[in-house]
């Protein structure tokens, strides 16, 4: 969205800076399932772990040379690392990267929108209360209709944000799904249990 019509911390969610965090949490998940897997040693892990890090600017440099975000993400870490560079993104593919960071920040998202809708359940069940008694008229096909209470409408509203809390609610889980696969999705290179354990 354009900054200046989205809140400061949606804005985060969906920045450059941000993305990047998720991918290397990715990357660094999918290690630590190769450590439980017995696949690479607990030392290497947390060599690595302590050294990893990115900016956007290095990725960005980067970029330019390779034209393509994932490999210019790989190559910061990965120099980062030093010899132990060689196991970042061992076995993936970008869209596991991609897709699976995308699923983090959709999550991350709803997570936000639904404080946000619990903060207008809460001041529009205060205003049907607070206005229970305000008559007003009531409105169809556009024009004036019988009397009801202002109280009754905020109450309609309330009824309505907890029906579409609901339904994000029910979305999140759909959305917040993984994909450890490696490429086209086959698990040749990877074990599925490196996707269950990193997506955890």
């Amino acid at each position: 969205m354009i900054p200046r019509y989205t809140l400061p911390e949606m804005d985060r969610i969906w920045s450059d800076e941000h993305r990047l965090e998720i991918w290397l949490k990715i990357e660094l998940a999918v290690l630590e399932a190769f450590v439980q897997l017995g696949r690479i040693p607990p030392e290497t892990y947390e060599h690595i772990r302590k050294r990893a890090a990115v900016t956007i600017d290095e990725v960005q440099k980067r970029e330019e040379i390779t034209r393509h975000d994932i490999i210019a993400f790989v190559e910061s870490v990965a120099q980062r690392v030093g010899p132990y560079g060689r196991y970042i993104h061992l076995g993936l593919t970008s869209s596991d990267i991609l897709d699976t960071a995308t699923a983090v920040q959709l999550k991350e998202s709803c997570e936000l929108l639904q404080s946000a809708l619990n903060d207008l359940l809460k001041v529009l069940k205060q205003r049907a209360l607070k206005h229970q008694h305000d008559l007003c008229a009531g409105r169809t096909h556009g024009v004036h209709a019988e009397p009801m209470t202002f109280g009754l409408k905020f109450l309609l509203w309330y009824d309505e944000f907890r029906r579409h809390r609901r339904r994000l609610m029910d979305a999140l889980p759909r959305i917040a799904v993984g994909k450890i696969s490696g490429a086209v999705g086959v698990y040749a290179h990877i074990d599925p249990e490196v996707e269950r354990l990193a997506c955890e």
